[in-house]
């Protein structure tokens, strides 16, 4: 909801695989008076393969953002996120991905260490993934890492750029 308002020029596409976030979605789009300007959020698992995305939503697709799943997610979900974007963008698009992120295998702090191991304890499959190793994901699906953007909380914003 807050990239709708800030950039309201652009038509901001939500998804989740999961119900009962998708009625929170929902609910938010509501609450914050969004129902003109934002579609429903749609019902996306990255891991099956096509995505379920309307043909009108195909075509004027201009860039993916994918915010806080690579670290609570298992590796095969971050591969079908750069396979499946790698298919629907077009040279020059971008996929945006938000969240923690290892550097050189180490923790950018000792917060995230702790958060690491939580998510570990949560499903052994989950966890802060290597930033290099993300953006050699990146390259095998035809993107170039374009920036890296430092955040609040230990996060970081990280830009590839469609190259082929």
């Amino acid at each position: 909801m807050v990239f709708q308002k800030r950039f309201p020029g652009i038509i901001w596409q939500t998804s989740d695989p999961e119900l009962v976030h998708r009625k929170s979605i929902s609910s938010w789009i509501e609450y914050e008076d969004l129902t003109k300007k934002m579609p429903q959020p749609l019902e996306i698992d990255v891991e099956k393969i096509p995505w379920k995305i309307p043909l009108r939503l195909a075509h004027s697709l201009q860039g993916i953002v994918s915010i806080n799943m690579i670290h609570v997610a298992q590796w095969s979900c971050t591969v079908a996120l750069f396979r499946e974007s790698g298919k629907l963008l077009n040279k020059g698009q971008f996929l945006i991905v938000y969240g923690p992120f290892k550097i050189c295998n180490k923790h950018t702090s000792e917060s995230n260490y702790f958060f690491d191991n939580s998510l570990k304890m949560q499903n052994d499959l989950w966890g802060i993934k290597n930033l290099e190793e993300v953006s050699e994901e990146s390259k095998k699906n035809g993107f170039s890492q374009e920036n890296i953007i430092r955040m609040p909380a230990n996060n970081f914003s990280i830009i590839y750029r469609k190259v082929s």
